[in-house]
């Protein structure tokens, strides 16, 4: 199956896509985060439109090539306004499904939350349920791994992260998926995070969640939907060398998915980015969980 690239208006914003699928088949929307990029689901877009979906892989707002907001906002409730709106731009019907890894899982949350006409399904990865998340961040081993999101509050930040070549993605990622080699990947990150528009963009969504950097009102209500529960059928994957989120924390993540559809399971042989690392039984299990309703 071929992957396109193309480009749509939505939420007042510019989004790049990739695409791949028959444009009438059910809509399967990826939603990537940090430090990631569209291209991250090359293997999840042909499996997915092999088994009836329309799989879309877009960049966040303000990751090139989708445009920087002008307004600053970079909060998850954007994001969750982004999702949905793409939702309908890109002519998606009750039976889409979404999923979503790492910020995207949030978002995919909240979007499943706000507007649960509109998403039959959903499935997240590295980032449980907040509960879950809640709990573990209050712990030191958690505090530990999370420890640049609290560097990334500081203004130096992007020259730090920017220098050579942006060699501070290379660290995480290892850091991250011990053992994985991301030489296929790391490029299209690279691309998206190189410029300091860009770059300053990725920092936004953790300087807004952490010190309430650029928040608007307008996207409270959905904020606080990232939070909530969805009432869709749920599937959490977790790689069980996860060095960001530790995966004890995850293995607690399916007390919090109260769908009967719903459930939760550690992916062995993986870490972060498991569904680049163990392809062949990440998309297993995602598309098990989401022909139930969308796919043929």
């Amino acid at each position: 199956m071929e992957v396109t690239r193309h480009s749509v208006q939505a939420n007042g914003l510019e989004h790049a896509y990739l695409a791949c699928g028959d444009p009438k088949a059910p809509l399967a929307l990826l939603v990537h985060g940090f430090p990631d990029a569209a291209p991250t689901w090359r293997f999840l877009l042909p499996e997915l439109a092999s088994a009836g979906f329309r799989a879309v892989a877009p960049w966040l707002r303000g990751y090139a090539p989708t445009a920087v907001p002008t307004d600053g906002c970079f909060q998850n409730g954007a994001c969750v306004l982004d999702a949905n709106a793409l939702h309908e731009a890109l002519g998606g019907g009750a039976d889409a499904v979404l999923v979503g890894h790492d910020w995207g899982a949030r978002i995919a949350t909240g979007a499943a939350v706000t507007a649960p006409g509109r998403w039959a399904r959903l499935a997240t990865m590295a980032v449980p349920p907040a509960p879950v998340v809640a709990t573990a961040f209050f712990t030191y081993a958690q505090l530990k791994r999370s420890w640049y999101m609290f560097f990334f509050q500081h203004p130096l930040a992007e020259a730090v992260v920017a220098l050579n070549d942006l060699e501070f993605i290379d660290h995480l990622w290892a850091d991250w998926s011990p053992g994985y080699d991301p030489l296929a990947d790391l490029p299209a990150v690279k691309d998206a995070l190189r410029d300091p528009a860009n770059l300053a963009a990725a920092l936004g969504y953790y300087r807004a969640t952490l010190s309430g950097i650029g928040l608007d009102p307008r996207y409270q209500e959905a904020e606080d939907a990232c939070a909530g529960t969805p009432t869709q059928p749920h599937l959490y994957l977790h790689g069980r060398t996860d060095g960001c989120m530790g995966a004890d924390a995850a293995e607690q993540a399916g007390a919090f998915l109260p769908h009967p559809e719903s459930s939760a399971a550690i992916v062995e042989g993986a870490g972060h980015f498991l569904h680049l690392e163990q392809p062949a039984e990440v998309n297993r299990l995602l598309i098990a969980h989401l022909i139930a309703t969308g796919g043929d």
